[in-house]
C-alpha cells in the first residue's frame, strides 16, 4: 500500500482555501501512483471550537468535495472534519473514508474528546471504533488525543493490519506523539501510519508534522520534518502476519 501523508499547514477556519490545498495534494498524490491520501484531524478549518461558524451537516459541503476528489482520482481519501446535526447540542468531530469510487466507507468519532483544551464542551465523545478495507487491507482509525488511550487500540488490533491516527498535535508534545505511535505499533504488532499538521493555527499553537509510518516491530519508516507537507511512504501489510508468527505475542492476550 502506498500512502501520501499530507501534513497540511491549515488555513484557520477557512474552508475554502483548505479545499483548493487538499484538491492539489490528492492530484499529486495520484500522480505519484498513491493508493490512499491521509489528511489531518479537522483539515478543514483547524482544531477550532468554534462550532456555529465551522459545523456543518454531516453529508454537507466538505463530504461532498471530499467524495468528489477521491471518484475524480480514483484513489481512498481520508480525512477529519467537525459535523453538527440540528438536532445535537454539541459538535461531533469525525474521521471520514472514501473509496476509489468517492463512496464513503467508514466514519468515525472521536472517542475521547480532548478535555485539558475544553473540546468535550464543544464535541461529544464516540462510543464504537470502526474497521474498514482498503483495497483488502483491514484498516482502523483514531483521532489525537485517542493515542493516549491504549485500550481502544488494542480492541481492534486483532482485525487489522494498519491503524490510523490523524491529528492536530502540538509542538510542544511532540516527544509524546512519536513515543505513544510507536508504542502502539510495538503492542499490537501492526503498522500505525500518524498524520498530523504544521504550521500554527489561530490560537497560536504551532504543530510539528512529525507524521509517522511504524511498522509492526516499531520500526520508524517514515519521518516528516516541521516544514514538508507532503510525505510518501510506503507499507508491505505481509509483514504483519510475518510479525504475529514469528512473536506470536497477541494470542497471551489476558483481559
Amino acid at each position: 500500500m502506498k500512502i501520501a501523508l499530507i501534513q497540511l499547514d491549515i488555513a484557520w477556519e477557512s474552508k475554502k482555501a483548505n479545499y483548493e490545498r487538499a484538491k492539489s495534494f490528492v492530484k499529486r498524490a495520484s500522480e505519484e501512483k498513491c493508493d490512499v491520501v491521509v489528511f489531518p484531524e479537522m483539515f478543514n478549518t483547524g482544531f477550532s471550537m468554534n462550532i456555529s461558524a465551522i459545523a456543518e451537516n454531516d453529508d454537507g459541503e466538505t463530504n461532498s468535495v471530499l467524495s468528489e476528489i477521491a471518484k475524480k482520482y480514483d484513489i481512498y481519501l481520508i480525512a477529519g472534519f467537525p459535523v453538527k446535526e440540528q438536532d445535537e447540542e454539541k459538535g461531533r468531530n469525525i474521521a471520514v473514508v472514501y473509496d476509489r469510487r468517492g463512496i464513503r466507507i467508514a466514519a468515525y468519532t472521536k472517542i475521547h474528546p480532548f478535555s485539558f483544551s475544553g473540546e468535550d464542551k464543544y464535541y461529544i465523545a464516540g462510543n464504537d471504533t470502526i474497521i474498514f478495507n482498503i483495497d483488502g487491507i483491514p484498516c482502523s482509525i483514531f483521532i489525537c488525543y485517542d493515542l493516549r488511550f491504549p485500550e481502544v487500540f488494542r480492541k481492534v488490533a486483532q482485525d487489522v493490519h494498519a491503524v490510523f491516527v490523524i491529528a492536530n498535535w502540538p509542538a510542544s508534545r511532540k516527544d509524546h506523539w512519536e513515543t505513544l505511535l510507536k508504542a502502539r505499533a510495538i503492542e499490537n504488532q501492526c503498522f500505525v501510519i500518524g498524520v498530523n499538521r504544521t504550521g500554527t493555527d489561530g490560537n497560536g499553537i504551532t504543530y510539528p508534522g512529525a507524521s509517522h509510518i511504524f511498522d509492526p516491530l516499531g520500526n520508524d519508516i517514515l519521518c516528516g520534518g516541521e516544514k514538508d507537507e507532503f510525505l510518501i511512504g510506503e507499507i508491505n501489510t505481509a509483514d504483519v502476519a510475518e510479525t504475529r508468527s514469528k512473536f506470536p505475542f497477541l494470542k497471551d492476550i489476558r483481559i
